[in-house]
């Protein structure tokens, strides 16, 4: 019994992590995908409120 996980048939051993690497270098992970929306959002409110200033400072002169 060996610890290693188990390869496809017939692949060489090299290929294997370098598979599984390239597998999670394409996906990522859950809290990045949280972390990346809660960014969007946030800079787009700032955006938004700042976009507000200039149109009420614009309204007052």
């Amino acid at each position: 019994m060996s610890e290693r996980p188990e390869t496809e048939p017939g692949a060489p051993a090299e290929q294997a992590p370098a598979r599984a690497g390239r597998d999670m270098e394409e996906r990522l992970p859950p809290s990045l995908w949280i972390r990346l929306l809660i960014y969007v959002v946030v800079g787009h409110l700032l955006a938004g409120f700042i976009y507000l200033l200039f149109e009420v400072g614009s309204k007052a002169q």
